[in-house]
């Protein structure tokens, strides 16, 4: 144990000076730390019996903080998937099984590694109900460091405290389940039976509260929302309690409880939390309404660093504004939406990350958003990998921060650039509102989304950022040219360096010039490695040519000086050009080939769409003169391409 904490700390030694600044950082080191305690687990323990379709969980727990003993009684209710005489749920060996029921009748079951083997009374057929009781007890697992803890806070004569962190894999340290996320339950009763000055808090809200003859207090709490296992959660300490309130109408609001150490409730934390019900209004507005208004939202404070997304009742180590944020967040993405299986993790992490540069703009503006994004690019620029997580059994893979916190929160970034402010949140709007709301989703299921939101075929973006590796690598130059009527032409060569997966990176890439009298962006679409792109009727001298001036894209880009008078090699083979530029309604296509070629013209949109094309030819050298109709075409930017083997040109079009 020693030993494993040193490595930990000596592995995020550079993470930790940042962590109290960033959400994302303490979510992924409170994680990963959680996780290599019980990675041992995670071949076995995923991804449950897929012949039952699980519905509820009820909990009915009586813990011993003196002995660090539970008696658990857990009701679970499932439907049949096909006709089964038996199934199987997920629970450690360290915990003993007493009996099953199904009814009054007692079933038969048998014990392998971490699971327990049920024998049903008889056959159920496709969609029959079983609800069984297990009784059981034992010690948790004392090597799974955030599943079930017992432990203390503060000085001199500490207090006792008790806290679950199940997520990946440690539910079944703690109780019977099906272990994977992809099946929720719909509905879920925790009760917590400990000695009267704990504080018991869990998922929902607090239906009642016993007191027993024995000293011991019975909190029983209900959740009446979808949930997955792992979510499934309890706190229980001396805790002071602290309240605020969201008011998401004129008329209504919600409760949001904090459930804090009593040493650690100063001013400070106290004006910490009381940003909760800012940053609520804030994600409602952008994302919909909270998931789970009907119910609560707060935080009970446990002994870990970070924080962790337990539904309407974050577990959190500390409460600065990004970790808050960032596990608020998750409310939506991860908790209203979760991602069907660990390979697609970053639909939760990346999308908490990016909501902290969201909290960041609304305080600062631009800048402290950009502020977020440049910080979170210089750690994915070091991911390693896909962001689709191929290793699910390695801790350091599901939860590494540069790539499933960073590098995901920065691809949440990127398509906000693409589509732009109103279609982009209206893509998670539509996407926490759709069939996937309160179940759970894949990197496709998005995808799908996002492209019936736009319209747009968003294939390139996800095969590349999603299951790709890596991020550009671009070289930049420019020259300039004076033509009859005073304008200027900006002839711009981009080349990108090789990669593994893709070869190359498509984006679009917006092009700033700058000249003393003013500036003009245009956007063009560079998927090759190598792109010559003319830009016509600049007004007045360049001074600059900026390659993704608002830092939209994941890259390097470095400019070089070009020839102002030396010809490319790819210049060599043909002269062209096109007019009239602006146009209205037709664009013509004047080429002069100097060899034989395999000739092919299109027209892109600035998302790289091929929206006109002429069919391709086999041309010898010599003059030639080609039309598109452009009439069907909206107003904005383009791009002509030719094609001649495998070299391209492109000059940019403004159709009016």
């Amino acid at each position: 144990m020693r030993n494993l904490l040193l490595y930990l700390v000596l592995l995020f030694l550079p993470l930790i000076g940042l962590a109290q600044e960033h959400g994302g950082i303490s979510c992924a080191l409170t994680k990963q730390s959680a996780f290599a305690r019980k990675a041992r687990y995670t071949q076995i323990a995923y991804p449950g019996d897929d012949k039952i379709d699980i519905g509820y969980y009820k909990l009915n727990l009586n813990i011993s903080y003196a002995q660090q003993y539970l008696l658990g009684e857990a009701t679970i209710s499932y439907k049949a998937k096909s006709t089964i005489s038996s199934c199987f749920l997920d629970l450690r060996n360290t915990l003993k099984v007493d009996s099953i029921k199904l009814g009054a009748k007692t079933l038969t079951f048998t014990r392998t590694t971490d699971k327990v083997n049920i024998t049903l009374d008889k056959s159920y057929t496709e969609n029959q109900a079983v609800t069984l009781v297990i009784y059981y007890q034992g010690s948790p697992v004392a090597s799974a460091f955030g599943s079930f803890t017992f432990s203390t806070h503060g000085a001199g004569t500490p207090s006792p405290v008790v806290w679950t962190l199940s997520e990946p894999y440690g539910a079944p340290d703690w109780f019977p389940c099906k272990d994977t996320p992809a099946d929720k339950a719909d509905s879920s009763d925790v009760w917590v039976t400990m000695p009267k000055q704990f504080v018991s808090v869990s998922n929902g809200v607090l239906t009642k509260t016993l007191d027993n003859s024995n000293g011991t207090r019975t909190y029983q709490w209900k959740n009446r929302y979808p949930i997955a296992h792992y979510l499934i959660s309890i706190a229980c300490s001396n805790y002071t309690e602290y309240k605020n309130y969201f008011k998401y109408s004129a008329t209504d609001s919600m409760v949001v409880t904090h459930y804090i150490y009593p040493e650690n409730f100063s001013a400070n934390v106290k004006n910490q939390l009381d940003q909760t019900p800012f940053m609520l209004k804030l994600f409602s507005d952008k994302y919909g309404l909270y998931p789970f208004i009907k119910e609560k939202y707060g935080h009970a404070q446990c002994g870990f660093g970070g924080g962790m997304e337990h539904q309407t009742c974050s577990s959190m180590g500390s409460f600065g504004s990004s970790l808050v944020a960032h596990e608020l967040a998750h409310q939506w993405f991860g908790d209203k939406i979760t991602c069907k299986s660990w390979e697609h993790i970053w639909l939760n992490e990346g999308f908490a990350t990016f909501s902290e540069a969201i909290y960041d703009e609304a305080l600062g503006g631009k800048n402290a958003y950009q502020a977020n994004i440049n910080s979170n690019m210089v750690y994915a620029k070091r991911a390693a990998g896909s962001l689709f997580v191929k290793n699910i059994s390695n801790e350091n893979e599901i939860f590494n921060f540069n790539r499933t916190y960073a590098k995901g929160g920065v691809v949440v970034h990127m398509l906000r650039g693409i589509v732009g402010d109103e279609k982009f949140f209206k893509i998670l709007q539509n996407y926490l509102t759709s069939p996937l709301a309160y179940n759970s989703a894949t990197t496709e299921d998005f995808q799908k989304v996002a492209e019936q939101t736009t319209g747009l075929n968003l294939d390139y973006f996800f095969k590349e950022w999603i299951y790709g590796e890596s991020y550009p690598k671009y070289n930049y130059g420019w020259t300039t040219a004076k033509v009859a009527d005073g304008s200027t032409i900006v002839s711009l060569k981009v080349t990108q360096t090789k990669n593994t997966s893709p070869e190359y990176f498509s984006m679009p890439v917006d092009i700033k010039i700058i000249t003393a009298q003013g500036e003009t962006t245009t956007t063009v679409f560079i998927d090759k490695a190598t792109q010559d792109i003319e830009i016509p009727n600049i007004k007045g001298d360049v001074t600059q040519v900026l390659f993704d001036p608002d830092n939209k894209i994941l890259k390097d880009a470095k400019e070089v000086t070009l020839s102002p008078t030396g010809k490319e090699p790819i210049s060599e083979l043909v002269d062209w050009k096109i007019s009239p530029n602006p146009t209205t309604s037709e664009v013509l296509i004047d080429f002069t080939l100097k060899q034989n070629t395999i000739t092919q013209i299109a027209v892109y949109d600035v998302l790289g769409r091929k929206v006109k094309e002429l069919p391709e030819e086999k041309l010898s050298a010599d003059r030639y003169t080609r039309n598109i109709r452009l009439n069907d075409l909206s107003a904005g930017n383009y791009i002509v391409r030719i094609s001649f083997g495998n070299y391209f040109l492109a000059k940019a079009l403004v159709v009016r």
